[in-house]
């Protein structure tokens, strides 16, 4: 994988599972892999999105599609 995928998966994970702990320090590491300041904060848009439409979801209860395939499965 290549490293901005990783600083990238890592900057989301961390945003998605500990969001009061983002500091400068995480914003830095997405610059060092080379991703400029609209990148970053288009990235932090994109993994915010997915966790407030995902929270919402799960208030509602809403189900998953049927006609959607799991991650992973072939079609």
């Amino acid at each position: 994988m290549p490293e901005v995928d990783r600083a990238l998966c890592a900057f989301a994970d961390k945003l998605t599972h500990e969001p009061a702990s983002m500091s400068q320090i995480d914003v830095d590491g997405l610059r060092a892999v080379g991703l400029d300041d609209t990148a970053i904060h288009d990235a932090a848009q994109v993994v915010g999105y997915f966790n407030y439409i995902n929270r919402i979801a799960d208030a509602l209860g809403v189900e998953p599609e049927t006609f959607v395939r799991a991650w992973g499965e072939g079609g």
